[in-house]
């Protein structure tokens, strides 16, 4: 289902940042090209090289470079995939796409895109409980984008609850769905 099949990932902030490596080989692995930016955020967490070595791509990650912008990049990282992922979802990219934000790269391509949008959330329990991510999750699933988990487990912060980020599984199965 993913042969031949063009993803953009969009890597967003907190330390599930690095499944999304593992999530790339998964992809490669099923024949998928992947395309990556890499927000301020998910750089805290894990490097461009990575990224860009197991994707065999260049990452992206800055809406005002010169040589992207100059052939309006961000409309054609948007135009040339089949399906947009934001793994992981931070509360704050949440909120952007809700919120029809344009305030970075990610951003900017998620409102320029009319491809399917995947996202899975990954954040601490008690702001996955938020009342605000609550609605900003309910307003993304209303306009028909697809949410995969969270989990529930242990936390990189020692905490216990719902915000782990799903299984790479489940995720890389709603992409097949996505593109069926």
């Amino acid at each position: 289902m993913l042969l031949n099949k063009r993803v953009l990932l969009i890597i967003s902030g907190g330390i599930a940042a690095y499944k999304a490596l593992e999530l790339i080989r998964l992809l490669k692995k099923e024949g998928a090209s992947v395309r990556c930016i890499l927000t301020k955020g998910g750089a805290q967490f894990i490097t461009p090289l990575s990224v860009a070595a197991l994707s065999g791509e260049k990452v992206y990650d800055d809406l005002f470079s010169l040589t992207d912008e100059s052939e309006m990049g961000h409309i054609r990282l948007s135009r040339e995939a089949d399906v947009v992922a934001v793994v992981p979802a931070s509360a704050d990219m949440i909120a952007k796409i809700a919120g029809g934000h344009a305030s970075d790269l990610a951003s900017t391509v998620i409102l320029a895109s009319d491809k399917p949008l995947v996202v899975a959330p990954a954040m601490n329990p008690l702001m996955w409980a938020n009342k605000a991510t609550a609605a900003n999750i309910e307003t993304i699933k209303s306009r028909g984008i697809a949410v995969v988990g969270p989990a529930a487990g242990e936390m990189a912060c020692g905490e216990e609850g719902l915000g782990r980020l799903a299984e790479l599984a489940d995720i890389m199965e709603a992409l097949r769905a996505t593109l069926k």
